[in-house]
Parts: C-alpha cells; structure tokens; sequence
C-alpha cells in the first residue's frame, strides 16, 4: 500500500510541475485588490522542492565599473533592473526565477510609482510579478542615488552554481 502511495505522490508532483515550466508560483487572491497594475504579486513560492536561494544585494542605478549615476529616475530605474539581470544570469537564472524584491525610492511620489510600474512591466512579462515591498526613503548609501533594489530568487538543483 505504501509504494501505491508513493507511485501516486510522484505521479502527481510529476503533472503539477509538467503543468507549469516556471518555478515559480504566483498567488493573487481575488478578495483583496489585483496588484499586477503596480507590479507585484501578493505572494510567490517555489513549486520545485531541490534548490538554492539565491539572495542579491540591493541593486543601484549606477552604471558600469564606475557606478555613474544619471540624475534621471526612470534612467536609474532601468539600470537598476540591468544589474539585477546581469547578477540572476551569473546564476542562468532570469526575473522569472525572483520570488521577493524590495525597493528603496528616495523622495517617492506618484510619477516615480508610474516610472517604476511601467520599467517593471517590461522586466516581468504576463502580470507574473514577485512579492514586493516598496519603501520610501530619506537618502540612500550615496549621493545622487535614487533607487535601490534588492531580490531573493530561487535557483533549481540542475542549474550551476
């Protein structure tokens, strides 16, 4: 009786996981309020059981070796989301792969809400967004700073370290 049972189990967690490519499990309950218009998710967890999180330090707009800072938001906003793209493929992993970010905006508003929906939009594709926390902020690590951002993704076991 227990092997049928075990058969069962595997079975089952066989379908679920062939039904779904991504690692990732988005829930949005329909009680409380759609949050994909600002791009996040309610909750997200990880549908495999064998792998590694991988935690990713807050990410700045700064671009390149010298970590140049535009003094544009949205144009901070896209750098920050390319370094945070450059560090998940140093582990073959994409946006997809983010369970949770948190987001440091320095002197939020509501034009810097739009600018930041519209940029993430671009990143995580069919209203699949991670769990997100967005706080305002006084000032961050450095002069001129305007965003940062920080995630949590999960890598498979199959995939390199």
């Amino acid at each position: 009786m227990k092997s049928i049972f075990n058969l069962s189990a595997l079975l089952l967690g066989f379908l679920a996981l062939s039904q779904n490519t991504n690692s990732v499990l988005h829930k949005n309950p329909k009680t409380i309020f759609d949050p994909t218009p600002f791009a996040f998710s309610h909750s997200a967890t990880v549908i495999e059981t064998k792998g590694k999180y991988v935690f990713i330090s807050g990410q700045s707009g700064g671009e390149g070796l010298h970590h140049v800072l535009s003094n544009d938001f949205r144009t901070q906003v896209k750098t920050s989301l390319q370094n945070l793209k450059t560090i998940l493929a140093e582990y073959d992993l994409e946006a997809k792969d983010i369970l949770k970010i948190t987001i440091l905006i320095v002197d939020h508003n509501q034009e810097k809400l739009k600018i930041w929906t519209e940029e993430a939009s671009k990143i995580w594709k069919n209203d699949q967004f991670p769990a997100s926390t967005l706080i305002p902020v006084p000032k961050l690590a450095l002069d001129n700073m305007l965003i940062e951002v920080d995630a949590v993704a999960f890598m498979k076991d199959k995939q390199r370290i």
